[in-house]
């Protein structure tokens, strides 16, 4: 196999691989917007039962409102989730699903106790071995465009130098006769300014 060909297929994957990235991430907003959606319309339900609960509430009543509630909060943590693909977002939704089930549920002691330790558990995790750059870089060990350079863990000028070549490659590879109209461009004028 000669290299024009080799460079042409690792081209022709690179190319198919962002086709199925960008598709996954159009199913993962549509799934998003459904369960936005739903959410949406569990919370009329929610809206009717307030006189109820002002004037007859009774502790069924209480306990199916708060179940209602925690549900859609955990619901909206859940969107939140698949918007920012943090390990903070995911630690939030964990937190929150064991809370309800805390706050909710009617278990043994045992259970609340196991449960008040995996929430400690989380909030013992989110201070000591949480690390802020976990996923702030791509597998070729680029930083992820997304993120400022405080965010990526290395110095401001690495970082900025290092999204430069990224992007003066992605824009080389799409529209070769571009290049000059990109070298032009000043990316310290817009870079942030470190804090």
């Amino acid at each position: 196999m000669d290299n024009s060909s080799s460079h042409v297929e690792s081209r022709w994957r690179t190319q198919l691989r962002n086709r199925i990235i960008q598709a996954s991430s159009l199913l993962e907003i549509l799934l998003s917007g459904l369960v936005l959606i739903g959410l949406l319309l569990s919370a009329v339900p929610l809206i009717k039962w307030m006189p109820g609960l002002l004037f007859d509430g009774n502790e069924v009543e209480i306990r199916i409102f708060l179940e209602r509630s925690l549900d859609i909060v955990i619901g909206i943590e859940f969107i939140k989730m698949l918007a920012k693909h943090s390990p903070g977002s995911s630690l939030e939704v964990l937190l929150y699903a064991i809370a309800r089930h805390l706050v909710v549920g009617h278990d043994s002691a045992v259970e609340n106790l196991l449960s008040v330790g995996a929430i400690a558990l989380i909030f013992i995790v989110r201070k000591f071995f949480f690390v802020p750059a976990f996923g702030a870089h791509l597998p070729d060990g680029h930083p992820a465009p997304d993120l400022s350079p405080r965010q990526s863990g290395i110095p401001a000028d690495a970082f900025l130098s290092r999204l430069k070549e990224r992007a003066k490659a992605e824009v080389a590879e799409a529209i070769p006769s571009e290049e000059e109209t990109f070298d032009e461009y000043d990316f310290e004028q817009a870079a942030p300014e470190p804090k």
